[in-house]
């Protein structure tokens, strides 16, 4: 494995760790959403995008969920 595999792979967990996120939002699954977040940061984009998502689904709990996680 090179260090490009490496990073692609971490690349596609991410991608695939937000598209997973974002999917929890949509079904409203707090829990989901929770254990997708504990742990992790957010940049100031993706957050105020997650946050913006939940609004539209009308998900207060999962706001706050994504208000409290960590900006990096």
């Amino acid at each position: 494995m090179t260090a490009n595999d490496s990073t692609d792979k971490t690349e596609d967990r991410s991608l695939n760790n937000h598209a997973a996120i974002k999917t929890s939002i949509a079904n409203g699954d707090v829990e989901e959403v929770r254990a997708r977040l504990k742990g992790h940061t957010l940049d100031k984009l993706e957050k105020s995008y997650l946050i913006e998502l939940a609004r539209l689904n009308g998900s207060s709990e999962i706001e706050e969920i994504i208000e409290s996680t960590p900006e990096n």
